[in-house]
């Protein structure tokens, strides 16, 4: 589990809620401090722009010994993707088939956890079930919920935040306001302007960034100004919120035209974009895309935009209320479904170039690029999948993100869009028999081998049908992988064997291509045929190395890593291993991690200490539950598993043994890869002297596994769908 430990404010990705100064509101903070620990469920409400965020991230900061996290639901629309999102601010990454909301559950057993759901006013019904089943069979999980109204459940605490008292509304202005020029004084004009802002804190920040050109007198006059033509001068009836939005339509009236104009296009966009989106998406028709980094440039020190470094480099982010303030006018314009559609058009452009960008020395970059990037990107989906005529490109851009499905662990999210893409009608066969086919593959890492075997057989039938030789590769492909991790080797090695020929037919090299061989090498591996596999994988290895790929790369070195294991060389096993768990652990590709801890397990025992081996034995066994059947369920993936079991077992004794294993299986992910690789402080445990241990390291097996274990490597192997005839889309 990549969870939270600590994190300063949020650990989703998100940007600090406090990237500016954090002005009054102490009594608020000791008083929401204390209704956290009287109640499990805690709702601070208000006002849109009051702070509630910012005042929620505080005191979740403060909530220590508790590890916390928030999660921003304001860019989630469907009510089905809620539970996905508090998996992904979490960071559970998972392989498996298992709903969202038990792996919350298992993985929140026992933790003493708060939970912070941020903006959940349009999801309140999904929010309110998960919450009420979370807090029910989690009692040591506390919530912080955020929105403008309640959750509406039993035990719920309301905390409703009021706007700042006039005293610390001056403070906030006067400290805004000193990052655009000179600071105001304390007078009567500041004060007269802030009680006329009621004290909201998003409204006296977008104020404080007109000073740049006004004064407070002028920013008081033209503020009057709103204020009758909103409401015919009424002051003392002013509701807050009226309040915020005359703030912020204010702000919107001063904007010059293409201010005003951008403004509204950007908010087209979820959560954060980068300029070269915002030039592409935003430009044209009143607007010369070279003009759009000045414009842009403006909204930022009116306060409109906020700028964020992140890994994918520098980014801007538009306020939830400002971003709902500029759609209504891209409503009223009538453009609305045209940026839309520029929006999705630009991510679809993304996507080709990062599937292109995998397979060279950008992969790294790639993989940043697509976290941060995933809001956008799934509001693009929902474009596609929800406007009438764009299912075809909805299926493009769900096959296209394989790479982050399977190799950025995301299968479960990726597994939900390409459902709901395969299922719509589409004149363009080849989108749709990729999506199947990527479908299939990410069913295959789940161990869901039913529906992945359905997904192939159907991508296969029409492929042919069509004479689309690509889609019939990767159908033969990914079938051959089925039979590989099921255990029928025969027909693994003949339909990986046939896939790569057409492979080569067709000049297709990349990442999944490569990843073919190393399917076909560890077949081969499994068969006992070493040296086969040690060419097939020094070949994949050496263009990887051409290429700059790594993904692909780490799992020939897994297999040159068995190899070696096999071959009597463990030192040189375990720095294969060292640097295969390195780039899996970097791309959090799961399954590609907790293969190489149950290996290097085997090395290390056999390097002749049985008690780190049973540790990291420990530590897999804490991780197979979010990557599927651990081992596949595979006699052949298994036979080292119990070979290092049973090794670790005779030098240490049964009650030794499961003493070390409990103490790696309380090693999250990030602890289990850091103890692996040497950097993992202190100790789970300190081993004993053992016989084994003290003397010369352990000889590995020659010859196939399977015979070092008996007929481990003999069984029938569970749930084969291939074996004894089976039917099977290759």
């Amino acid at each position: 589990m990549r969870g939270p430990q600590r994190p300063g404010p949020s650990t989703d990705g998100s940007p600090p809620l406090e990237l500016t100064a954090f002005v009054g509101r102490s009594a608020e903070l000791a008083e929401l401090a204390e209704a956290m620990e009287t109640a499990r469920l805690v709702t601070v409400t208000g006002v849109g722009g009051v702070g509630k965020s910012r005042l929620a991230a505080r005191a979740a900061a403060r909530s220590a010994p508790r590890a916390w996290a928030r999660v921003e639901l304001a860019p989630v629309q469907d009510p089905q993707f809620v539970e996905y999102a508090v998996v992904e601010a979490l960071g559970l990454t998972d392989h498996t088939t298992r709903l969202p909301r038990q792996i919350l559950l298992d993985r929140l057993a026992g933790r003493r956890f708060l939970l912070v759901l941020d903006g959940f006013e349009h999801l309140v019904a999904a929010c309110a079930d998960l919450v009420s089943e979370l807090l029910r069979r989690l009692p040591e999980l506390r919530v912080l919920a955020v929105g403008r109204r309640p959750l509406g459940l039993t035990g719920e605490r309301l905390f409703p935040l009021a706007p700042l008292a006039e005293d610390e509304a001056v403070e906030l202005f006067t400290d805004r306001a000193r990052q655009h020029g000179p600071e105001p004084d304390d007078c009567p004009v500041v004060r007269e302007l802030c009680r006329r802002l009621e004290g909201i804190p998003l409204a006296l920040e977008l104020a404080a960034g007109r000073l740049r050109a006004l004064s407070p007198a002028q920013l008081l006059e033209r503020l009057d100004d709103r204020f009758r033509l909103l409401t015919g001068g009424g002051r003392d009836a002013l509701p807050r919120h009226q309040a915020l939005r005359t703030a912020i339509g204010w702000s919107h009236e001063l904007c010059a035209p293409a201010e005003r104009l951008l403004w509204a296009r950007l908010s087209v966009f979820a959560q954060t974009f980068d300029l070269e989106a915002a030039e592409y998406v935003c430009s044209g028709d009143g607007l010369d895309a070279e003009d759009v980094l000045d414009v842009l440039t403006e909204l930022l020190a009116q306060s409109v935009l906020s700028r964020e470094e992140t890994p994918a480099g520098p980014r801007y982010r538009m306020l939830d209320t400002v971003r709902a303030y500029g759609g209504d006018w891209l409503e009223a314009a009538g453009d609305a479904v045209r940026l839309r559609r520029r929006h999705r058009d630009w991510y679809l452009g993304l996507a080709t170039w990062c599937e292109l960008e995998w397979f060279s020395a950008r992969q790294r970059e790639v993989a940043a690029r697509v976290e941060v990037e995933l809001p956008n990107l799934r509001t693009a989906l929902e474009f596609c999948l929800t406007e009438p005529d764009e299912a075809h490109l909805g299926q493009y851009l769900a096959g296209s993100l394989w790479f982050c499905w399977a190799g950025c662990g995301r299968l479960s999210e990726g597994r939900r869009w390409l459902e709901r893409s395969v299922e719509l009608d589409s004149e363009y066969e080849q989108s749709r028999l990729k999506a199947l086919w990527v479908l299939g593959y990410v069913a295959i890492l789940q161990g869901d081998t039913v529906p992945a075997l359905a997904a192939l057989r159907e991508c296969r039938v029409q492929a042919e049908r069509v004479s689309d030789g690509t889609a019939v590769a990767y159908a033969e492909h990914r079938t051959g992988c089925l039979a590989l991790v099921t255990d029928d080797m025969a027909r693994a090695e003949t339909l990986l064997r046939s896939a790569l020929g057409r492979y080569q037919e067709i000049g297709e090299l990349n990442s999944n291509v490569l990843m073919a061989q190393v399917e076909l090498a560890m077949a081969r591996a499994f068969q006992g045929d070493l040296a086969d596999a040690v060419r097939l994988c020094e070949d994949v290895r050496r263009v990887c190395e051409d290429h700059g790929e790594r993904w692909a790369r780490s799992y020939a070195l897994y297999v040159l890593a068995y190899a070696a294991w096999r071959d009597g060389d463990p030192a040189g096993a375990r720095e294969l291993l060292a640097d295969c768990l390195d780039n899996a652990h970097t791309f959090h590709d799961l399954l590609g991690s907790v293969l190489s801890l149950e290996l290097l397990a085997l090395v290390t025992a056999a390097q002749g200490d049985p008690a780190e081996a049973a540790v990291l034995q420990g530590a897999a066994g804490r991780m197979w539950p979010s990557v599927g059947l651990p081992l596949f369920g595979s006699a052949y993936y298994n036979a080292p598993h119990e070979l290092c079991e049973a090794t670790a077992r005779q030098a240490l004794g049964d009650e030794r043994y499961e003493e070390c294993v409990r103490a790696g299986a309380g090693l999250d992910g990030d602890a289990a890869v850091a103890w692996a690789l040497g950097g993992g402080g202190v100790r789970p445990l300190e081993a004993p002297p053992s016989s084994s241990s003290r003397g010369e390291p352990q000889p590995a097996p020659r010859g196939p596994v399977s015979h070092a274990l008996g007929d481990a490597g003999k069984r029938e192997p569970a749930a084969s769908p291939t074996r004894k005839g089976g039917e099977t889309a290759g």
